[in-house]
Parts: structure tokens; C-alpha cells; sequence
């Protein structure tokens, strides 16, 4: 239940939990409590649910604890081809036959490792009809390799609790940094203005509570989790779905304020969101691409918009180009809301033309019997957005041959790893 940490990126506690199941057989056993215990301990090391650290640390270990399970458990009945320590008479005749080519196979093998960046994908390369899998060479070289065992219910009763863990915490990670990004993001969609009419402190920073200290704290936000994250070896998949939900309730929570105030939709309010955009497409830029993924397309409704807001000369825009080019992703209802409540300011901007509202309102009548274009708000899902496939999928290249054991069980003499 303490933090074990990590060798060579690798969750130590989900290895060593994994390969003390191996040791005792826990998988192939018809009952057993260790998984109830295991799964009581895990539960009990997530209630506290402020604690970002706890929890990225145990997402960390339960989502890789879960991949290894289910790369040795192989459903009762399954019929899939597995490889077995064991091998029939024909397999060890053919490796009896093909052991002068093992050497120079193994050698092969390692140079082409070697330059894979150069060779593209290994796994497509094909031998003698033979897909060349690591665990073929392996294989006809005569050395173990790790096989399946049938499930028993117990094992796979484990194996969806912990997959509800999984889901678990990754919503309680998500949810936490929804909730510390709500007051920043009600700061942020309105500019400041004085008694003169002016923007307070607009494109600078004076203080705390300035217009850009809001988007920095968002900013701030961003990074502490992203960091948590990785420190703690999250698998990239799961900080990707993260982040990308995030920015998604970051484009429903700025949109919809948006559309719901109508002294929002001005050109200067327009800038003041356009300059706060840009330093999330900063920080989306600056972000690595196997986490960065697809943040910023989720940012498409507020985008646009403000892209519309900040338009001069509005009333020469036709409903084509409005719904073509500016805001494709809009509906009609959401572009009939903005141009609706788009009025002059202090820059004497002006709105869309008359015929342009009347097009609208025209598609909106004959669309009124339509449910989905009734309302033109955005809905935020909290939804777990990816499959226990998705994680499996993501992690299929993990070596964890290299990982060593906790400091408290390296000093006693009675423990080793199983070696297959």
C-alpha cells in the first residue's frame, strides 16, 4: 500500500503484485482470496479523492497490473493459438532442424532492432511465410517463452474489478481538474472593463487578479496535472483521454457562457478570448505529441466564434460564407444566437446584415420539429471515453523484464521473482 515507485518507468507494485500471482499460481486456482484482498487494498488506497498524487500513482499501477493479467489469462475454451513451454514432436523437430540458422537468426534480429526507425514497422517483416514475431525467434532458438493459462472464475472476476478501478480513478483524476478549472473558466469569458468603457489591463498582467492571471491559473492547472501524470508513469493513452475530455469541457464551458450573455458577444470580448486561445494553442504546442493528441481540435465551437466575433465588417458576409468557411462546425440555431446578440461597441463594428438573420431563422422554423436543433447548447459527457482494448493496445510494446523489485523485499533473502 506505500509508495514503491518506479525502475526504468515501470510501476514497481503492479510488477511485483503480477509476479507473486505467477509464483503461486493464483491464476489457474478455482478459489482464492488474495484477489478479494487485493482488490480491498487498492479501493481503500483511492478514498482519499483530493489527493492527485495517490491517485495518478495508482492509475499508474492498477491500468499496467491489468495489462499483464490479461496478456496471461486466456479465456476457458478460448480455441486462440498459444505458445507453450512445451512443444510437440514436430516443433522440436523443427527447431532441431533449424539450430545451425539460430545464431545468425539472433544476430539478425538485434541489428534490425537496431534500426527500426530505418526499417519501419518489424512486425510486417515476413520470413518464409512466417510472421517474425520476437517470440518465434525466441522460440525455434530453443529458449522459454511465456504462455497463456485458462482462466478460472476467480482470475477474471479479478480482472473486471480491476478494470473498474481503472475507470474509477481515471474519472476522479478527470472530474478534479474539471472542478479546478470551473472558476478560472468563468473569470476568462468576459473582459474586464472600467467606468470609462475601457478593457482593464487587457494583453498584460498586473497582479492576481488580472485578465491574463486567469488564463495563466488555467495554464498552471494544465501542467501540475500533466506533470503528476507523467511522473507517475501514467500510460499515455489514459493522459491523452484525459486531456482531451478536459478540453472539451473547457470548449463547452466557454461556448455556452458565451451564447447565454449577450454582453459577451462584442468584438472586444472577442479579442480578450482570442488572446486567452492562444495560450492554450501554446501550451497544446509545447506538449508532447504522444500526449498532446487531439486537444486543440476539441476547442473547434469556441474557436469558431470568436473567429466570428473578432470578423470586421460583419454585415458584408453572406450566410455561405458564415456556414461554409468562419463556422462550419456551428449549427444553425448557435450561429442564429451569436449574430442575434453581436452588437456594435466602441469600435462602431456592425452585425450581419438583415437577410443573412432571415435565412436563419427561415432553416430554424423548417428545422423546428427536429430535437437535436432544439437547443443550442453544448452538453459536457463524463462518459469514460476509452476501452480496456484501447489500454491493452497502447502498452503492447512495455519490456518489463528489467523492473526490480521493492527496496523491503531486495533485503530478504526468501523473495526472488518467478523466472520462466
Amino acid at each position: 500500500m506505500e509508495n514503491v515507485g518506479f525502475s526504468h518507468g515501470k510501476p514497481v507494485a503492479a510488477i511485483t503484485i503480477y509476479e507473486c500471482l505467477l509464483q503461486r499460481n493464483a491464476f489457474e486456482a478455482e478459489s482464492s482470496g488474495v484477489f478479494e484482498r487485493l482488490i480491498q487494498m487498492i479501493r481503500s488506497t483511492i478514498e482519499d479523492q483530493d489527493s492527485n498524487d495517490q491517485l495518478a500513482y495508482w492509475l499508474s499501477n492498477t491500468s499496467t497490473l491489468l495489462f499483464l493479467i490479461q496478456q496471461r489469462l486466456k479465456a476457458a475454451g478460448s480455441t486462440d493459438a498459444t505458445l507453450h513451454k512445451k512443444s510437440p514432436p514436430s516443433a522440436f523437430l523443427f527447431r532441431r532442424m533449424t539450430m545451425p540458422l539460430t545464431a545468425y537468426i539472433m544476430k539478425s534480429y538485434g541489428m534490425i532492432q537496431n534500426n527500426l526507425k530505418m526499417l519501419g514497422s518489424f512486425l510486417s517483416l515476413r520470413i518464409w511465410g512466417f510472421q517474425l514475431f520476437p517470440s518465434f525467434i525466441l522460440a525455434i532458438a530453443g529458449l522459454d517463452v511465456e504462455c497463456q493459462v485458462e482462466a478460472k472464475y476467480p482470475a477474471l472476476h479479478f480482472e473486471q474489478q480491476l478494470a473498474a478501478c481503472v475507470e474509477k480513478i481515471y474519472g476522479i483524476i478527470r472530474d478534479n481538474l474539471k472542478k479546478e478549472l470551473v472558476l478560472s473558466l468563468s473569470l476568462c469569458i468576459r473582459a474586464p472593463w472600467t467606468s470609462k468603457g475601457s478593457v482593464s489591463g487587457y494583453g498584460h498582467s498586473f497582479g492576481k487578479d488580472s485578465p491574463s492571471s486567469h488564463w495563466q491559473s488555467i495554464i498552471e492547472s494544465l501542467n501540475a496535472f500533466h506533470n503528476k501524470l507523467k511522473e507517475n508513469s501514467v500510460p499515455p493513452i489514459l493522459i491523452q483521454k484525459i486531456f482531451t475530455q478536459v478540453f472539451s469541457y473547457i470548449n463547452v464551458q466557454l461556448f455556452n457562457s458565451l451564447l447565454l450573455h449577450c454582453e459577451c458577444c462584442k468584438f472586444i470580448n472577442g479579442e480578450y478570448l482570442k488572446a486567452g486561445l492562444a495560450k492554450l494553442e501554446l501550451w497544446c504546442n509545447q506538449a508532447k505529441d504522444e500526449y498532446a493528441g487531439s486537444f486543440w481540435d476539441e476547442l473547434k465551437h469556441i474557436r469558431q466564434a470568436v473567429g466570428f466575433l473578432v470578423k470586421d465588417q460583419k454585415y458584408r458576409i453572406s450566410y455561405n460564407e458564415i456556414t461554409n468557411d468562419m463556422c462550419p462546425i456551428l449549427s444553425v440555431k448557435q450561429l442564429y444566437r451569436i449574430c442575434t446578440l453581436c452588437r456594435g461597441d466602441n469600435y462602431n463594428t456592425q452585425g450581419v446584415s438583415p437577410d443573412v438573420i432571415s435565412s436563419m431563422r427561415l432553416l430554424m422554423t423548417r428545422d423546428s420539429n427536429n430535437a437535436v436543433s432544439r437547443s443550442f447548447l453544448l452538453d459536457d459527457t463524463s462518459s469514460i471515453s476509452f476501452s480496456v482494448s484501447d489500454l491493452s493496445n497502447s502498452l503492447q510494446e512495455k519490456d518489463f523484464s528489467n523492473v526490480k523489485p521493492a527496496e523491503e523485499l531486495l533485503k530478504n533473502p526468501a523473495f526472488r521473482f518467478l523466472q520462466e
